[in-house]
């Protein structure tokens, strides 16, 4: 797997992280391995992140408003 990523003008942390994993969950372990960038809302084009271990149930956890979905 990649252990970087560049960014794209206008990439945020949660678009990143979904991109990378299908999940925004990803998002705080994304931030916390690029410290340097935490403040940063708006990414310009070609900042380097580095991209810590995915966890293997990234990909299938839903977002906190879709859980419950469909119980109504």
């Amino acid at each position: 797997m990649t252990t970087t990523y560049r960014t794209i003008q206008g990439d945020t942390w949660d678009n990143i992280a979904y991109k990378l994993t299908g999940s925004i969950n990803f998002m705080t372990d994304l931030m916390a391995a690029n410290f340097d960038h935490v403040d940063t809302v708006f990414f310009g084009a070609g900042v380097i992140l580095n991209l810590p271990a995915v966890p293997d149930d990234t990909s299938t956890t839903l977002p906190p408003w879709r859980i419950g979905e469909g119980d109504e």
